[in-house]
């Protein structure tokens, strides 16, 4: 969301949503993940899984996201949990900043039948959380924000173990080429198509986090970026423009990546060879899923993109 829309539905947002009072009868549960506070509500309804394990749920995907940025992106947080009757799994999820006192909210509608099966294969939730990790943009940037989540996500559960090495790529395999550029297109900042908006965004996080470490000689990557835009307070609460918070992340590592990548792709369309890129990322699609080629010219890079960093929740 964004400009004068964007802040009317927060506003209506945090009208609408009650928090839980001593009245209430559903208590809010806290989690302490990454030196962050996270209040869990439960909306009216019921869940066939017992409370304590969709609360470990929301656990392990806040510290899938907290490996990857090092910390919680936020001291505060507030999930809902929303039933919904005669389903299963993540029926749906969003995220905003600035709601009622919570750096970020974040709405979860969940099935009523969700099992066990269902947590354990979800991404949703971890896509959310991310977006705590990054200012809130204007509408014609929303792609970054969305391209970051679907991005680091998969990354971010194969550093906590929570996903196969494998399966990242082949997501990504499978995603990018919705990412690429149509006939009309004007740049990702004037071209809102969902391909564009999640996996365009997601393409000039791959290759950003490719040329960062190629500049590097392997030391650092989009990850040392973000975790810098963090540090310096860039969560979901603040309205930083893009090139600014891009410049946070390029002065930590020693590059102009982000912001040269951004200057490019922001207005004009910009191809990519996905097949020579796999080929140098040795990532091999066969019958049997994706084979990773550990010869490869670009193979010691795909291994550090997925290589847990050290964590410090200090803030």
């Amino acid at each position: 969301m964004g400009s004068l829309t964007k802040y009317a539905a927060i506003a209506a947002l945090a009208l609408s949503v009650a928090i839980p009072t001593s009245a209430s009868p559903i208590p809010s549960h806290t989690l302490n993940v990454g030196g962050a506070t996270i209040q869990v509500d439960f909306g009216a309804g019921k869940f066939d899984l017992p409370t304590s394990t969709i609360l470990a749920w929301v656990e392990t995907c806040a510290k899938s996201v907290t490996t990857y940025y090092g910390r919680f992106p936020v001291a505060r947080a507030r999930v809902l949990i929303l039933p919904v009757a005669d389903e299963h799994g993540v029926v749906q999820g969003t995220t905003w900043g600035n709601v009622r006192g919570f750096p970020a909210f974040t709405r979860i509608r969940l099935g009523e039948h969700t099992t066990t099966a269902d947590l354990a294969a979800d991404w949703t939730l971890t896509h959310e959380l991310i977006h705590t990790a990054f200012p809130d943009q204007a509408d014609d940037q929303n792609w970054i924000e969305e391209g970051l989540a679907t991005y680091i996500e998969p990354i971010a559960r194969a550093q906590n173990h929570q996903l196969p090495i494998t399966q990242v790529w082949d997501g990504m395999m499978q995603g990018m080429p919705n990412g690429e550029p149509e006939k009309g297109d004007r740049g990702l900042d004037r071209t809102h198509t969902w391909g564009r908006t999640y996996w365009g965004g997601a393409m000039f996080c791959l290759m950003a986090d490719i040329a960062i470490h190629r500049q590097t000689h392997n030391r650092q990557g989009l990850q040392d970026a973000v975790r810098a835009i963090v540090n310096a307070g860039g969560g979901i609460d603040k309205d930083w423009p893009l090139l600014r918070t891009l410049e946070i992340g390029d002065r930590a590592t020693n590059t102009t990546v982000l912001t040269d990548l951004y200057r490019q792709w922001s207005t004009s369309p910009s191809q990519v060879d996905l097949t020579d890129l796999w080929s140098k990322l040795g990532v091999h699609s066969s019958s049997n899923g994706v084979i990773l080629d550990h010869t490869a010219l670009w193979a010691n890079i795909r291994e550090a993109i997925t290589t847990p960093r050290p964590i410090s929740t200090s803030r």
